[in-house]
């Protein structure tokens, strides 16, 4: 079953790249550097906005509104759980001595203490969390972010991002369980949680006068920057526009 998924997975990925790869060439002299499949990314952009307007959103509102907060923490806290392990692999990967062990300790002590994460006992003892993805231990090592991405459903990406979801996948406990109707639930269950912590910026976004799609990708791009680099990303490059007459000599 694992493996049918990561090939699946693996195949859908490599055709983002190959597509984001190649597509760059046809775009125009205005075009975003870091967003070369704009207008493809709009189409997929477009639909993830009808699909979060008529399901998730709604669901999400639902779940924020009737479910009792107890409960709201407690999935919260299991899932941050879970993600914490895989943070552990990445702080790991990372060289993180440091972090790689608070993490390690986190996971521990929540999963025994907490039962299985429902209770954040961790948080409580003063043991800080260090979330990693693959995504940033491969930007950690120098992997460029490459192009934006938009992907259907799951939404903003890059093309190094993407590149490692059949092995988050292939990693992830909820995805994987054995017992289809329990990870159904998870799995949905995630969606939403994920979606109602989200409620209140997608409302403030909603009824901004901005261009959602530029607002999104600029903000997305430089949270992951800023990710990589541990909140202390080194300056950017000057993009210089080959078109523009040159400065004229001082005297």
């Amino acid at each position: 079953m694992m493996g049918r998924h990561f090939q699946r997975w693996g195949v859908c990925t490599a055709m983002l790249v190959v597509t984001a790869l190649s597509a760059g060439c046809a775009t125009g002299p205005n075009a975003n550097p870091k967003d070369p499949l704009e207008p493809m990314n709009r189409k997929v952009a477009t639909f993830n906005d009808v699909l979060d307007e008529n399901v998730l959103k709604p669901v999400a509102t639902g779940y924020r509104d009737y479910t009792p907060q107890l409960l709201q923490t407690g999935v919260s806290n299991f899932f941050r759980n879970l993600s914490d392990a895989l943070s552990t692999v990445n702080n790991g990967l990372q060289l993180k001595g440091h972090d790689t062990a608070e993490s390690l300790i986190r996971v521990t002590v929540n999963s025994i203490f907490g039962i299985y994460g429902i209770f954040d006992v961790a948080s409580e003892i003063g043991l800080d969390r260090h979330p990693e993805d693959f995504g940033q231990t491969l930007g950690y090592w120098g992997v460029p972010d490459g192009p934006f991405l938009v992907l259907p459903v799951l939404g903003p990406s890059t093309v190094r991002d993407s590149s490692v979801l059949p092995l988050e996948f292939s990693l992830d406990p909820v995805s994987n369980h054995n017992i289809t109707a329990e990870r159904n639930v998870a799995v949905v269950m995630r969606v939403v949680e994920k979606r109602a912590s989200l409620l209140t910026t997608t409302d403030l976004l909603s009824g901004a006068a901005i261009d959602k799609y530029s607002f999104t990708r600029d903000s997305y791009l430089q949270y992951r920057r800023n990710q990589v680099f541990d909140g202390n990303p080194p300056d950017d490059e000057v993009l210089v526009d080959p078109s523009a007459e040159p400065a004229s000599p001082s005297r």
